[in-house]
């Protein structure tokens, strides 16, 4: 049992704790100011506890060959969840992870360091200004996840943000990110319609309860240039312990109906999710 005690402190943007599961010798859940931010278990960096994280890693499964390295940029931090994973699953990768809050980088780096060898370098910059001055065509996966406490920021939801993901992504590389909505889909709708701007191929893996409206939550937005292994992703997040959909193609398409692309002079954040949406209050 964790004999660990909870850790709270104030960072850059609100009050972050670092609460022990009681079930985990060596793993623990972040929020900031109530939201759930990453779960990290230290001693199985493997395990992904959150629905959406373990869609990403259903996602990072199926990029490339069997534990072969990835480039990986990452737009936001959190934890380094979905970093740790990455590094375990596919040795050798070369992952970068930009985060704004650097009282959260030093929480995290005191409590859950990174090993050594980890391939994983952290910034503390703005994810959009780090974007916009990486080299081009130089990352296999881009992992938008940024939320100022619970909501996506406006400067993350445009098509010039968009045209910067896909300039640093090399040929065949894909976008994927955490966002969160829930009907009538506003936001959502409007992302896809943002990312089909720019690149041909979208997918969106999502719960089918929060397809069908029934509750607000997490859905992760896929965009490449070249058609992404929907059938694969789709066995894989089917078969998961928290089942989900993949949509692409003429559904996806009904889906985003004639919701208009975002630019950077009309973006917003995304929506606040309602209270207990992720079940801390």
């Amino acid at each position: 049992m964790n004999e660990q005690i909870p850790v709270i402190r104030e960072v850059d943007q609100g009050t972050a704790r670092l609460m022990p599961d009681v079930d985990r010798d060596r793993a623990w859940l972040l929020t900031v100011d109530g939201a759930p931010q990453s779960y990290v278990d230290l001693d199985a960096p493997d395990h992904l506890e959150f629905e959406y994280a373990r869609r990403l890693g259903h996602l990072v499964d199926t990029l490339a060959g069997e534990g072969a390295p990835l480039d990986v940029l990452h737009l936001g931090g959190g934890g380094l969840t979905l970093p740790r994973y990455v590094a375990v699953t596919r040795p050798g990768s070369r992952q970068d992870v930009v985060e704004a809050d650097r009282g959260l980088l030093d929480l995290v780096a005191e409590h859950l360091p990174l090993p050594a060898g980890s391939g994983i370098t952290v910034h503390a910059a703005d994810a959009r200004a780090w974007l916009e001055s990486a080299p081009a065509a130089s990352a296999d996966l881009v992992v938008g996840d940024v939320f100022g406490g619970s909501r996506v920021p406006a400067h993350l939801t445009s098509v010039e943000y968009a045209r910067h993901v896909r300039r640093v992504l090399r040929p065949g590389g894909v976008y994927a990110a955490n966002l969160a909505d829930g009907s009538p889909f506003a936001f959502l709708r409007s992302q896809l319609a943002t990312f089909a701007r720019v690149f041909p191929e979208l997918a969106l893996i999502a719960e089918p309860g929060v397809l069908r409206g029934r509750r607000f939550g997490n859905a992760v937005l896929v965009a490449s240039d070249r058609a992404v292994d929907t059938a694969r992703l789709t066995r894989r997040t089917a078969a998961d312990a928290f089942p989900a959909r993949v949509e692409h193609g003429p559904a996806l398409a009904r889906f985003t109906g004639g919701a208009a692309p975002v630019t950077d002079a009309g973006a917003v954040p995304s929506p606040a999710p309602p209270d207990g949406a992720f079940g801390i209050g």
